[in-house]
């Protein structure tokens, strides 16, 4: 996890629309960025219809909402559709943002050992 008051790394990822993204086209806003493990699971659709829910809050304090998971561009794109999502999410198929950001950790449930994204959210100004 990222230190209190560290400078966030930039990141160049693709959104659900095959868009380059990285944290520098959003200069001059705040970002919530929060990572998350699957598109479609319960608690993670619960955390982005969240976002969701409070997104006109958001933009009218000039905060953009990216959701980070491992998930392809096209799953994003299905879940933004099904949930009717307002904000990107960026596809890290190759974990390195995830890795960047430290929020890929062993992980344990119902006795398993495995790797994989610890839910995490940072603010970033």
């Amino acid at each position: 996890m990222l230190e209190e008051k560290v400078k966030a790394p930039e990141l160049e990822v693709y959104n659900q629309e095959g868009k380059l993204i990285s944290l520098s086209d959003y200069k001059g806003k705040k970002v919530i960025l929060y990572f998350y493990s699957k598109d479609n699971t319960p608690g993670c659709t619960r955390q982005a219809c969240s976002f969701n829910e409070n997104y006109e809050y958001f933009t009218e304090n000039n905060i953009v909402v990216l959701g980070v998971s491992k998930d392809n561009v096209s799953s994003h794109q299905n879940f933004i559709n099904k949930y009717d999502l307002k904000f990107s999410l960026l596809s890290d198929n190759e974990l390195k943002i995830n890795k960047l950001y430290d929020v890929w950790k062993e992980k344990k449930q119902y006795g398993k050992t495995y790797m994989g994204t610890v839910r995490t959210t940072y603010l970033i100004d």
